[in-house]
């Protein structure tokens, strides 16, 4: 990214767009020249310093779980608590009945007393009555463990006894009260459930006179699931189905549940698919009434609508996607500007004006909260009529984009951006390998714009890398299926030019859309912002790095942060075409803090950004749909609707969809594999060693890049000792080691693929 628009080194300056050559501009629209002044970051303070300056900025909105989620990943649970005490003891706050906190104390007049109160987080119960959430495990006796939200995992966890468990199921999302106890674990009732983990069940339903019942697979609901006689959708008795938890009363035994799909008629392929998708909490299926709003979304767009926004149906725009995609939400408009400068417009679906707030189909968005994409499917956020048609920006229609647009001058250097709504027209959908095979060879449709936009995002991303930004290129595994969804082969999605170029459009777009964010939180009037962060990476997971690299003759160090990135950069360079490539990469994957929705930015690590959302899918992530109605509740000069609790609470629950989502595709990658080997158990494979434990060592094939287990029982006749220090195994008597990275011969030996397992032995002589 251009040095300036990447850093801050001026102050912005927004004013009204200067009327030149080019489309229509009646829109409410934000338009600044390249310099940013970003807030910064305040200096860390002491502990019990920052609970209380936590608490202080919330004023009366402070509670106990107010800060425990604010801390999040700062503090530990037992942290926070003790500086509350100390601080209530202090006579600065006062901790009430349910989790509320005042500021006391003589520093603000306050006239509450000091030592002699006594805690409401004393180790005698002082916890009773207040209330908090988080999510629940619960175990085959019933009983549960509440790990508070904003909790670390050392953290301990809060016992719930059976008898108040009150119908809460593995996984769930709760409210719960503390209860006294004289015990070192705290208890708590479960009091609300939030949201549950999973919903829709598969399983049998039995017809009975006036109504169902559906006895469930799953062992974590121990009763069966009540069918209303209306809720059948055609249901038989004796047939296989999926059933969705509608209601479960407090002292109701069974469960309300409608029928939500037959699967009488389904492959096992389909089926188990389906419940990895079932099983992560994701639907799949949407409900009626979000049906019948979608059904009275009119097809065309009303004359007016196009007359407020700006438009660039005359501009040349084309979108560049995977060659199967269905939805297109985003575009590339090019154009060169009188004075010679290049024009870059960055379309996105404008979802947000489809998708009113609060309606069923909001709802179930942000429920949903992401798309989910599986070797053979999509369960999307969206239904399709929104994902694959109204919203996708398909070519030779009109259809209707929010826009970052960009004036770069010969030098690749950003000069103006607008921010606004538009409408455009897309002239050709291209596919990733339509745009490559024009760079690679200067021939086909619009080879002279798709030159210059390859040369101004290399520059883009040489400015990142400059800064900082990790250069992950990890290739994906991909399946070729057959007609019925069993894979026949496997290959590897390597990106390329084309690939980098629309992101990189598409990183500044988001980039410069954050930035704008935190303008208007750090206006005269402040209000939240959605922020993609990620942190710095863990430091023991680097140094673990550093060992197995080392194994490869690769000396690497990690120090400062920036440092971090180059020496991350270097290795990726070197390692790039070698067998070790993808289990190094792998690991410094793993070494990376996991990016989070949040309301508080903390910047993106891994892109060496100070600002960074998501802005440009729409049609796939729920954040990007808060995003353009932030945006545009400021362009428009309009209230804001949603509150800082609603925006945390979205953050949240799109954060923990995303990584159900990607334990979902991880699940689904697992099976395909499995199902691709099932006819090829006795055959001989090389491979590397990706992981050690007292059990055995895993290993990659490097044929399929599939991954399987190699126990201790297939790996000779002699004992292993377990190294957990260097993470190996070592035979007792020949001494043989087996090292995270080593090459080995590995025979398939058996396939499972109800339990997604791969088991290897090692060939003789290994």
């Amino acid at each position: 990214m251009p040095k300036g628009n990447s850093k801050g080194g001026g102050k912005s300056q927004f004013i009204p767009r200067k009327k030149k050559e080019g489309p229509h501009k009646p829109a409410p629209l934000h338009t600044s020249k390249n310099k940013y002044q970003g807030a910064k970051d305040k200096p860390k303070r002491g502990i019990q310093d920052l609970v209380f300056e936590t608490v202080k900025s919330m004023g009366v909105n402070a509670t106990v779980q107010s800060v425990f989620s604010v801390l999040l990943g700062k503090l530990t649970n037992e942290q926070v608590i003790t500086s509350l005490n100390r601080l209530e003891s202090q006579g600065m706050l006062k901790v009430l009945p349910k989790g509320k906190i005042m500021i006391e104390g003589s520093r603000f007049g306050g006239g509450f007393g000091g030592d002699e109160r006594k805690s409401k987080f004393s180790d005698k119960g002082g916890l009773k009555g207040i209330l908090v959430t988080g999510k629940i495990d619960v175990t085959k006796s019933g009983a549960g463990y509440l790990l508070v939200d904003g909790a670390p995992r050392e953290s301990k966890d809060i016992f719930i006894p059976p008898k108040f468990i009150n119908h809460a199921m593995n996984g769930d999302h709760v409210q719960v009260r503390m209860l006294s106890s004289s015990k070192n674990r705290p208890e708590g009732q479960v009091t609300k459930i939030i949201k549950r983990a999973q919903e829709s069940f598969a399983g049998t339903f039995e017809m009975n006179e006036g109504f169902g019942l559906v006895k469930t697979d799953e062992g974590s609901i121990r009763t069966k699931l009540w069918i209303a006689s209306d809720r059948y959708n055609g249901a038989q008795d004796g047939d296989r189905v999926i059933a969705r938890i509608l209601y479960w009363n407090e002292k109701g035994k069974h469960p309300m549940a409608e029928i939500e799909e037959i699967i009488n008629d389904k492959t096992r392929n389909d089926l188990d698919m389906k419940m990895i998708l079932i099983q992560s909490g994701f639907h799949t299926e949407f409900p009626l009434d979000a049906v019948a709003e979608l059904n009275k979304i009119p097809d065309l767009i009303p004359p007016a609508e196009i007359k407020d926004r700006l438009d660039y149906r005359d501009i040349l725009t084309f979108t560049i996607d995977p060659a199967d995609a269905k939805d297109f939400d985003d575009a590339i408009s090019f154009r060169i500007l009188e004075n010679g400068n290049y024009e870059v417009g960055v379309h996105i679906a404008d979802v947000s004006h489809y998708l009113k707030q609060g309606s069923e189909l909001d709802k179930e968005a942000e429920r949903r909260a992401t798309s989910v994409y599986l070797p053979d499917r999509v369960c999307p956020m969206l239904p399709e009529r929104l994902s694959n048609f109204l919203c996708s920006l398909r070519p030779n229609e009109d259809k209707l984009t929010f826009s970052t647009i960009f004036e770069f001058d010969k030098h690749y250097k950003v000069l103006n951006t607008t921010i606004g709504k538009t409408v455009i027209h897309s002239r050709r959908r291209f596919s990733y390998e339509d745009v490559q095979d024009v760079i690679e060879t200067g021939q086909g449709d619009h080879v002279k714009e798709i030159h210059i936009l390859d040369k101004i995002a290399k520059h883009i991303r040489a400015a990142r890398f400059k800064n900082g930004a990790i250069a992950f290129e990890k290739d994906e595994v991909r399946f070729t299926l057959d007609i019925a969804g069993k894979p026949i082969g496997i290959y590897l999605k390597t990106r390329k030019d084309a690939h980098l170029m629309i992101e990189d459009f598409m990183l500044l777009s988001n980039e410069t859309i954050a930035r704008y964010g935190a303008k208007l939180k750090n206006s005269a009037t402040p209000y939240p912002f959605v922020y993609r962060t990620h942190d710095a990476p863990d430091p023991s997971k680097l140094e673990q790095l550093s060992t197995i690299a080392s194994r490869f003759g690769y000396g690497i160090k990690f120090e400062d942060p920036k440092a971090t990135a180059n020496t991350l950069n270097n290795m990726l360079k070197k390692i790039e075409g070698r067998p070790e490539q993808n289990l190094l990469e792998n690991l410094a994957i793993r070494s990376m803090a996991k990016a989070e929705y949040t309301t508080k930015n903390i910047g993106h690590y891994g892109l060496a950004m100070d600002y960074y959302t998501h802005f440009t899918s729409p049609i796939r992530r729920y954040p990007d749909v808060l995003v353009h109605r932030l945006v545009y509740e400021e362009l428009t000069g309009r209230p804001h609707t949603l509150s800082v609790e609603d925006l945390q609470a979205a953050c949240r629950n799109s954060s923990l969809m995303e990584r159900k989502a990607m334990e979902a595709e991880r699940e689904a990658t697992k099976y395909k594999q499995v199902e691709f080997l099932e006819d090829k158990v006795g055959e001989e494979f090389d491979g590397i060693v990706t992981g050690v434990i007292a059990r055995g060592i895993f290993v990659e094939m490097t044929e399929n890049k599939c991954e399987g287990m190699v126990a201790l029982d297939d790996m000779g006749d002699d004992d292993f000792i377990f190294d957990e220090s260097n993470i190996r195994l070592k035979a007792r008597r020949s001494g043989k080691v087996y090292d995270i990275g080593q090459k080995v011969r590995v025979k398939l030996k058996r396939t499972n693929l109800e339990e997604r397992k791969i088991d290897l032995a090692l060939v003789d002589g290994e």
